[in-house]
């Protein structure tokens, strides 16, 4: 397909016809002048240009191969070429001829895929001093295109600028479009703010039309605000981005914008939301990604919802969405833990345990054998953990273990226990009541056997 300037300078649908002269003008063309005319009220005019019959012909017949329904051949092409370069030594030397001539070099090496060559056609042509003002303004917004094909942004950027003021001056309407293609050009140059204020005007243009701006405008707006405001979190800008994306979600809906909102809601530290955009996609199975899925799991931890984000975990889990590491397991573990399911969590945290050298998970551990009176478990858990080291809180740990002592009649040992723990200042008033307790305890059972009473004595697992 063409691009809009070469549709409107070379018209090949229509056809191209040229002027031998003033007395060649029939009612249409005289009526076509008119419209000129009106439209070029504004522009300095001049008596109208045409084309000499030995050219027109030249002209016409290269234009009778190009318009044909059969699509020339690249041979058929690099002739045409050939010989519109001949033209211009015989046969159409006149500038407005010349122009005319490197209207159809440029369509023709455009064809090729020569875009630099097609740019040089049009730049010659542009520069005639008789060249069609109409033709002159098109083909600056061509020029542009085939600019931003050889990704020469700083040309681009200029042609577009030379065809919105020659626009202007001949009282036509720049296109949304026009402008949404500029801004996309200043964006590529760093030029952000004028990049902004071209496409922010578009969409408002059409807005107010009650017309539906179209996607690739809002996501340049959306990069060109994001990138205004940074990271920074509850400014105007991030609230702006926030706007845009819902605009998207609502006319272009696709998982990849609730994603950008979700993340968005993150830099701003709106958790809530967040986590509604993440859970909207798990709910349309379009959360697959193991972190994605366990940054929705720990928002329902953070949200004071364990059970939801145990089940998350294990789903991914048995469907191979999220990885089976010490630490994911973990996480479940605590998950079911904190939704008071230890069977479930003590599962979990074995195999957790099973895959890691932290001490962590098998405090973990040791906490769920407790809880279900497992004590030689407890003890054996716990005890590990204390031997594998990296334990936030050590003395919480030994507290584990001293219950889990005492549960079994191991009186000593647990005193023992509670003296080291007593020496964290975390755990100093309870461990210390336990060692009274435990001391006492332990005189009382001493007596109780001495006077031949028979009373459960410790196991040590």
């Amino acid at each position: 397909m063409l691009p809009l300037g070469l549709q409107v300078v070379f018209g090949l649908d229509a056809g191209i016809s040229f002027a031998y002269g003033e007395d060649s003008t029939d009612k249409n063309s005289a009526e076509k002048d008119s419209a000129e005319k009106r439209q070029y009220e504004n522009v300095k005019t001049r008596k109208r240009q045409s084309v000499g019959k030995n050219c027109a012909n030249k002209l016409e017949a290269v234009q009778a191969v190009l318009g044909s329904e059969t699509e020339p051949t690249d041979e058929q092409l690099n002739g045409i070429a050939h010989q519109l370069n001949e033209f211009m030594s015989g046969g159409c030397k006149a500038s407005y001829e010349k122009s005319q001539v490197y209207n159809l070099l440029g369509f023709v090496y455009y064809s090729l895929g020569d875009y630099t060559k097609a740019t040089a056609s049009y730049q010659s042509m542009v520069a005639e001093p008789d060249v069609d003002g109409r033709q002159k303004i098109d083909t600056f917004y061509t020029l542009a295109q085939l600019h931003l094909m050889l990704e020469d942004y700083h040309s681009a950027a200029q042609q577009l600028e030379d065809w919105m003021a020659a626009s202007a001056v001949a009282g036509t309407l720049v296109s949304n479009e026009g402008k949404v293609l500029l801004s996309q050009v200043y964006y590529q140059l760093d030029r952000n703010t004028e990049a902004l204020k071209l496409v922010s005007a578009a969409i408002d243009s059409v807005e107010r039309k009650g017309e539906l701006p179209r996607e690739h405008w809002w996501l340049l707006q959306k990069a060109l605000y994001y990138e205004k405001n940074g990271a920074r979190s509850k400014k105007k800008g991030d609230l702006k981005v926030v706007s845009i994306l819902k605009q998207l979600i609502t006319h272009y809906p696709k998982d990849t914008y609730w994603h950008q909102l979700g993340g968005i809601y993150g830099q701003m530290e709106e958790d809530d939301h967040r986590l509604a955009s993440l859970d909207i996609l798990y709910l349309d199975d379009a959360l697959t990604k193991s972190h994605d899925l366990m940054s929705l799991a720990y928002l329902y931890l953070g949200a004071g919802v364990p059970y939801r984000a145990a089940q998350i975990i294990e789903e991914g889990i048995n469907q191979g969405a999220i990885e089976s590491t010490g630490k994911n397991l973990e996480t479940l573990g605590s998950a079911w833990q904190q939704a008071r399911e230890t069977k479930k969590a003590l599962v979990a945290l074995e195999q957790a345990a099973q895959l890691s050298n932290e001490g962590s998970i098998w405090s973990r551990l040791a906490m769920g054998y407790l809880d279900i009176d497992d004590n030689a478990k407890a003890v054996q858990a716990a005890r590990k953990a204390l031997r594998k080291g990296h334990l936030k809180y050590p003395s919480y740990t030994r507290m584990t273990l001293g219950n889990a002592l005492v549960n079994l009649y191991c009186f000593q040992d647990a005193a023992e226990v509670f003296r080291d723990a007593a020496k964290s200042q975390k755990s100093q008033k309870a461990a210390n009541q336990w060692v009274a307790y435990v001391s006492g305890e332990a005189a009382r059972r001493d007596r109780l056997i001495e006077s031949g009473a028979s009373i459960t004595s410790c196991k040590l697992p």
